[in-house]
């Protein structure tokens, strides 16, 4: 099968979806397909897992590389001939990749992964709220299939009238993200360098952007015997700075590889503040870790944590509810630990593996047509 995936976003760029990009290619590399990456000009690598990567222009958005749709895209679509398109969280660029796809007869699958309405209804403008949510329906009105990551997702999808909807979760690494590695001592060493005084360490793994509304650990205030992580970059660093001084905080920056498994290793909980998540991929990452979780009754957490069983569940319009969590956890380690591990059980078998299989079934789903076929039709369009 030769696949045609369109990001818009994609390495150097660190985020969700370029994490989920990265493992779909892994996935098609591994199972024998041909793949190829289309993305905005952000300095990516030529190629990555086997697949070429082609550039269109791009221009900056808070920091954020936003592709421009352009004729290359319809030429790079042709001289390949994918047996599919997938469009990774359509906007400008996807949205025009899926109607070059049907322009050349292919199939498109489209994958849901950011809230573009969230913005909106945070700040409580109900006007731009429904028009993002008419964006949303027109792009992805157009492919032959939307992947929802959760029921969250898919429930707000079908409520602004997109159709053709189907489930695709993410898998996590669950030998990286491992609960042995709390006994590495690069990880006592980051516990003694993070609480000195044996504080029970509170973290945060992600983005810092508006979204994901960080400054809510403010709310811990005042808390006793904790110090708060706080893992990751983004344009809202300085927002959150200023909302956490004064407390005892520490910001390690991004982290990625095994630097980023030993902090999970060191927290004692981790915590997610954003109400907006149509996933949330740390969230996992964490319980494959053994870390407890503590994330809002909202969005994708929803189907990632049994409440009391696997993480606990805060309310998302109290900004007590997290505080009143992690005061909970603080002074019992026994519950701490049965969250860390039901958490782990809760993600076993939710591996790249299983996921990506399912993804290559849907893209079958859409009629994928076989190589053959493929350049067939391309060879007329071209002549």
């Amino acid at each position: 099968m030769r696949v045609a995936v369109v990001s818009e976003s994609f390495l150097p760029t660190v985020n969700g979806v370029t994490t989920s990009v990265a493992r779909v290619l892994e996935h098609l590399q591994r199972r024998g397909h041909e793949a190829l990456v289309i993305a905005p000009a952000a300095g990516s690598p030529s190629e990555y897992a086997g697949a070429a990567v082609h550039e269109v222009p791009a221009v900056l958005y808070r920091r954020f590389p936003v592709g421009i749709p352009t004729p290359l895209v319809h030429r790079t679509l042709a001289d390949f001939a994918p047996d599919v398109v997938h469009a990774a969280s359509p906007f400008l660029l996807g949205a025009h990749a899926i109607g070059e796809a049907s322009r050349l007869g292919i199939p498109s699958v489209a994958v849901f992964q950011t809230d573009v309405a969230g913005y909106a209804r945070r700040n409580r403008l109900s006007a731009a709220e429904g028009f993002a949510w008419r964006v949303v329906n027109l792009v992805h009105d157009k492919a032959d299939l939307t992947l929802a990551p959760s029921s969250a997702a898919m429930s707000d999808l079908a409520a602004a009238g997109v159709q053709r909807l189907a489930r695709w979760g993410r898998g996590v690494d669950l030998d990286g993200y491992h609960p042995r590695t709390r006994f590495e001592p690069e990880v006592a060493q980051l516990r003694r360098s993070w609480a000195p005084n044996d504080e029970l360490i509170v973290g945060y793994v992600g983005r810092l952007a508006p979204e994901k509304q960080v400054e809510a650990f403010s709310a811990l205030r005042g808390v006793p015997g904790i110090r708060i992580v706080i893992v990751g970059g983004g344009p809202s660093e300085s927002s959150v700075r200023r909302a956490l001084a004064g407390m005892p905080v520490t910001f390690t920056g991004p982290l990625h590889g095994r630097e980023l498994a030993r902090a999970y290793a060191a927290f004692d909980v981790f915590a997610h503040t954003g109400t907006e998540e149509t996933f949330g991929q740390t969230i996992q990452e964490a319980q494959a870790s053994g870390t407890p979780v503590i994330a809002p009754r909202s969005g994708g957490p929803i189907d990632l944590i049994e409440h009391g069983v696997s993480g606990l569940l805060t309310d998302p319009d109290d900004p007590r509810s997290l505080a009143r969590a992690v005061t909970a956890l603080t002074g019992d380690a026994g519950r701490r630990a049965r969250l860390g591990e039901a958490g782990r059980r809760s993600v076993l078998g939710r591996t790249w593996e299983s996921f990506g299989d399912q993804l290559l079934s849907h893209y079958e789903s859409v009629g994928a047509r076989g190589p053959v076929l493929t350049r067939a039709l391309r060879k007329v369009d071209v002549d």
